[in-house]
């Protein structure tokens, strides 16, 4: 199935200040233009979630690290050869984004996708991404669509049709915080 009337529809809806429901690299997720404050606002609002959990962004490839990180350590970029599976890594240091969107203690969660649909998405958005659950906070994470409840589903202004055919339970990413000496500490495995 093609997912190019998907994204025209996704990149209308984003463009303009709001909220998607799309298949990521790993669950379904609830997303929005990641400099947009307000679009952020509400993705919070509809997950019933404190912006004291912050949320990930996605990105097409590794150049855009450089944007929204101060200062990378070169060594991440051979980390990120070396994935085998979609792993979330957290950094310190972000910039070039709404305060709403990185954690108090300046960090932020990238995903660098490799998934066709999002790293299209993604690219010709020419923004990063918001990635979340699309579940209500604190409520189980949807493995497959079907398992997505209505009040999420209403909640958003579109609601991409690509992979909702799809039975086989996805599962979350991977996620580590790599620390400014370079250590890395694994999250989520």
């Amino acid at each position: 199935m093609s997912f190019e009337n998907d994204i025209v529809e996704s990149l209308n809806v984003l463009r303009n200040g709001g909220i998607i429901l799309y298949p990521t690299d790993t669950i379904w997720g609830i997303g929005c233009d990641a400099t947009n404050e307000k679009a952020i606002q509400r993705i919070y609002k509809l997950k019933q979630r404190e912006e004291s959990k912050s949320l990930i962004i996605l990105l097409a490839d590794e150049r855009s690290l450089m944007q929204y990180i101060a200062a990378p350590d070169p060594a991440v970029f051979d980390y990120l050869e070396t994935l085998q599976q979609p792993t979330t890594i957290i950094f310190n240091g972000a910039i070039e984004l709404p305060d709403n969107l990185i954690n108090k203690d300046g960090s932020i969660g990238i995903r660098i996708v490799k998934e066709d649909f999002c790293r299209h998405l993604v690219k010709r958005l020419g923004h990063p991404l918001v990635s979340t659950s699309a579940n209500i906070s604190g409520t189980p994470s949807a493995a497959t669509f079907s398992e997505i409840s209505p009040e999420i589903i209403e909640g958003v202004d579109y609601v991409v049709k690509y992979r909702q055919q799809e039975n086989k339970p996805a599962q979350a990413s991977k996620v580590v915080k790599w620390e400014d000496d370079g250590t890395l500490t694994v999250l989520r495995g």
